[in-house]
């Protein structure tokens, strides 16, 4: 009886051996305390949070890691928030575009990591108001700067590199996040290329495009010009054809 126990004994000791130094390995692997001006216990949890979901990718010092994740320092509370408050982070495939999913986290953890991230300097989380802003100078705004991507009416694409996103469901402050991090390729806009006037105008637009109004027309799905040109074309063809064969007809 005692040799029977004594090699389960020997595997459980090995086990516990091996989390032990699991644990002392990852013990020295602590991300920095939060920097001053943050909120001391929200920050604490933030920093769990970080050592136990993000630091494998961006390190132990927030420096990133090479071939993982980019540095988080100095990006700030509203790139964090956008990240993790979308679901595009955590990101299980560190080479693939973080793509808009369910959040992981519920909003008490994604404050505190907002909070512990977002002491390491950075854009905060802005104050977007699409009731404030207009609708028309929000649609000349979204043209000129990110139509070319997210198509006018912001059914999103297909990009080089990347899949774009559509935005008529997108929360208001989440498109004042994107605008002023620039999430994955997007290009970074600041309060000189974007006032914060015009993203709330932006903003307007964006609600807008989930649910226009198509008074006077056949929206098509509203994906532009282009695809509604080629569907006037189509049908334009086949009334000649059915045209010509009428003709057709009535000559024999």
């Amino acid at each position: 009886m005692r040799r029977r126990l004594r090699a389960p004994a020997l595997v459980l000791a090995a086990v516990c051996g091996g989390l032990a130094l699991w644990s002392a390995a990852a013990g020295g692997q602590q991300p920095p305390p939060a920097r001053p001006g943050a909120d001391p216990a929200l920050a604490e949890r933030g920093r769990a949070l970080y050592a136990r979901s993000c630091l494998i990718c961006h390190g132990a010092d927030l420096r990133g890691v090479r071939g993982r994740g980019p540095s988080l320092i100095g990006t700030g509370a509203a790139a964090v928030d956008f990240y993790v408050s979308t679901g595009r982070m955590p990101l299980s495939d560190p080479t693939a575009e973080p793509e808009r999913a369910d959040p992981e986290y519920p909003r008490r953890d994604i404050d505190a990591l907002v909070t512990y991230v977002g002491s390491f300097g950075g854009p905060p989380i802005p104050r977007v108001d699409a009731a404030a802003g207009d609708v028309a100078r929000g649609k000349a705004s979204f043209t000129e700067n990110c139509a070319g991507c997210h198509q006018v009416m912001g059914r999103g694409g297909i990009v080089v590199g990347a899949q774009v996103p559509a935005i008529g469901d997108v929360r208001a402050v989440q498109i004042g996040e994107a605008v002023r991090t620039g999430p994955y390729l997007m290009p970074v806009f600041d309060e000189r290329r974007l006032p914060a006037a015009e993203v709330n105008d932006i903003a307007a637009y964006a609600r807008f495009t989930a649910n226009p109004d198509d008074r006077g027309g056949w929206g098509i799905g509203n994906l532009g010009p282009v695809p509604e040109g080629l569907v006037t074309w189509l049908l334009a063809a086949v009334a000649l054809l059915g045209i010509v064969r009428l003709l057709g007809e009535r000559a024999r």
